[in-house]
C-alpha cells in the first residue's frame, strides 16, 4: 500500500484505518461498521499484496463528524 499521508492525520480526530481480512466482503464490512460511528472517506476495492494472506482496504477517518 501507499504510505500514509500527512494530511490524512495533521488534526486530532483524524485517522487512518487498515483492514485486514479474508476476504472482500469481510473488509467491507468493517468499513461499513466504522461508517455507522463517524464520517468515513470510504474505500472502493480492497488489495491483495502477492504472497500475503487475505485482502487489505484503507479508510480515512475523521471522528470530529457525524456520520
Amino acid at each position: 500500500m501507499r504510505p500514509i499521508n500527512d494530511a490524512h492525520v495533521a488534526k486530532p480526530g483524524l485517522a487512518v484505518v487498515e483492514i485486514a481480512a479474508a476476504d472482500d466482503q469481510t473488509a467491507f464490512a468493517v468499513q461499513e461498521l466504522l461508517a455507522t460511528r463517524c464520517a468515513v472517506a470510504a474505500a472502493d476495492r480492497t488489495i491483495h499484496e502477492p504472497g500475503e494472506p487475505g485482502v487489505r482496504l484503507r479508510c480515512y477517518l475523521d471522528l470530529r463528524q457525524q456520520p
